[in-house]
């Protein structure tokens, strides 16, 4: 499993690459502000970055020259542009490498399974920690001090997102659609049934009042 960060404007393809990378069980966070995408990629510290090059309000050149300085991150450009020049300056600014649209889905996948690879030695652990707080997101498990507990995959995914995002609200509807293809099949009661699931396994190892909610907005860590 793997935290990949998307920035991509255009919300059908945006949706698809969501659908793609949760059905492989990873976890995906969307940039929220594309001027600022950069720094919203590095804060969230994720296993790899996909970004279109067409964005609104900045090049995607610069977003990838941008990332590469401050970050060693896997970088992945998916592009409807198509010249061998765009894909020579991505690859000469920092990407690790470049996707044309439309793809064919399989072929995506594979090719993002190999960078990760290339870039992740097969024995890395991959952690986040705040407040305490541990998530292991190999292993599916989260730690208080001493104590561990195993997580459903809907419970890993709701924590890394908020983790991820950790001292700013994260809404109700950006989790619902990271963590579901679509909220068409889920109603507000099974995302509140699922947080308070959470809950119950986060105070079961000493870190009670971990999740906060903020009333009409959503939840915090």
């Amino acid at each position: 499993m793997a935290l990949v960060f998307v920035i991509e404007s255009n919300p059908t393809d945006r949706e698809g690459l969501r659908r793609l990378l949760s059905a492989d069980g990873d976890s995906v966070v969307m940039a929220t502000n594309y001027i600022e995408a950069a720094e919203e990629a590095i804060a969230a510290q994720p296993d790899l970055v996909l970004t279109d090059l067409d964005l609104p309000g900045v090049d995607g050149l610069r977003v990838v020259g941008e990332l590469r300085k401050h970050s060693e991150v896997p970088l992945m450009v998916v592009s409807s542009r198509t010249s061998s020049y765009d894909e020579l300056m991505s690859i000469s600014t920092g990407a690790d490498d470049f996707v044309r649209k439309p793809y064919d889905e399989r072929i995506l996948m594979a090719r993002i399974q190999s960078l990760l690879r290339r870039c992740r030695p097969n024995n890395m652990v991959r952690y986040m920690t705040h407040r305490g707080v541990r998530l292991d997101l190999s292993s599916g498990q989260v730690a208080c001090g001493t104590q561990k507990a195993d997580l459903t995959k809907n419970e890993l995914r709701i924590l890394g997102l908020l983790m991820s995002r950790a001292g700013n609200v994260v809404t109700r509807e950006e989790i619902v659609t990271t963590m579901w293809d679509s909220n068409a099949y889920v109603d507000d009661n099974t995302l509140t049934v699922n947080v308070n699931r959470l809950r119950r396994v986060l105070d079961s190892i000493g870190a009670k009042g971990y999740i906060l909610t903020h009333r009409g907005l959503g939840y915090s860590v």
